[in-house]
């Protein structure tokens, strides 16, 4: 018996097919219809229902481009299950460059939403019955705030064994455990009976290989060990530097700075620190030192602030302190040597 088709958008996708189908979210103030763009790949045989997006900040496009990647390599022919691809979500700020949308809200804080709400809320309240409701699992894609960057890491509910299962496989140099957080994507999904990965990488407005590829390999190794996949079109281990170590973090904080002043630091994305280790220094505009940054804990450093001025109590280096059960991880960072020389390198 051949495959139901996947219905969405008011439209019926076929099993074996790949379609385009446009989700209608309102009308600019110069009359032109906004709709999300989706493009559902319907695999011919039977199996797990995933979704994966970008954009729900507008200026995070560091998704877009490793979701243009794996959908150039997913095969409706040969796909087991079904894969919905949202590579923007906050098509206003997207089309701006801006995080927010036109009225300053977060659309990650509006989750699930409603019918009645906000601009925000009903984009969220579309996302949840038209892509969410459908699906069972989740991958969030991200990229750091403004004047930021971060360490690929995937942040997801390590206490659920499936979730942690698929936080592994993902293949990022950290998995986080991560709680949630109140109006978020994850929230709302996982209310609905849906497990999401959220995949942070990279910077605000900006590619980067490193955090492109190693988002691609992420993504296509979830799908193969949800066994979607063939193995022909298992993760593109060159384009994404090689699978690495996963380095497991229950806690993680930022370090903040304690006086005003300009920032020079000392570490890099993926440098693995001891508590008390310097990590750069604040100095005035004519040279002089005014504080140093000292590591507060032990652990690995996933994100750094990239703006050359700091206020006091500006969060400077994010360091994630490694689970105690990998010593022999914290021990050897030539587990992470080749990354954080690529790292540097862009």
């Amino acid at each position: 018996m051949a495959r139901e088709s996947f219905a969405i958008g008011g439209v019926r996708v076929r099993a074996g097919a790949s379609r385009s189908v446009e989700l209608p979210l309102t009308r600019l103030v110069t009359g032109g219809d906004v709709s999300i763009p989706v493009q559902v790949v319907h695999g011919r045989e039977p199996g797990p229902v995933v979704w994966v997006n970008a954009a729900i900040h507008g200026d995070e496009v560091v998704g877009v481009e490793v979701i243009r990647r794996v959908l150039g390599q997913v095969s409706a022919k040969t796909l087991r299950g079904t894969v919905v691809a949202v590579p923007v979500v906050n098509v206003l700020g997207f089309m701006t460059g801006d995080r927010y949308l036109p009225d300053r809200r977060d659309l990650n804080r509006s989750f699930p939403g409603s019918t009645r709400g906000s601009l925000a809320s009903r984009i969220a309240h579309l996302f949840m019955t038209e892509v969410v409701a459908k699906c069972e699992l989740g991958i969030d894609l991200h990229t750091a705030a403004d004047r930021r960057a971060n360490l690929p890491q995937v942040r997801a509910d390590l206490d659920d064994p499936e979730t942690r299962r698929m936080a592994l496989a993902f293949g990022a140099p950290v998995a986080l455990h991560a709680s949630l957080r109140d109006g978020s994507l994850r929230q709302a999904a996982r209310s609905a009976g849906a497990r999401v990965l959220v995949y942070e990488a990279g910077e605000a407005l900006r590619f980067d290989d490193e955090s492109i590829g190693t988002g691609v390999a992420g993504v296509l190794r979830v799908l193969n060990a949800l066994g979607m996949l063939p193995e022909e079109e298992d993760a593109d281990e060159e384009e994404a530097g090689g699978a690495a170590a996963t380095l497991v973090s229950r806690a993680s904080g930022w370090v903040r700075a304690r006086g005003s002043g300009i920032l020079q630091t000392d570490v890099q994305l993926g440098d693995l620190v001891e508590e008390g280790r310097r990590l750069g220094g604040i100095s005035d505009t004519l040279g002089r030192r005014v504080r140093l940054v000292h590591a507060d804990r032990p652990g690995i450093v996933i994100g750094v602030n990239r703006a050359p001025l700091v206020n006091t109590g500006d969060a400077v280096i994010h360091i994630a302190a490694v689970d105690e059960d990998q010593p022999g991880q914290v021990a050897d960072d030539r587990l992470l040597t080749s990354r954080r020389q690529r790292l540097r390198a862009h």
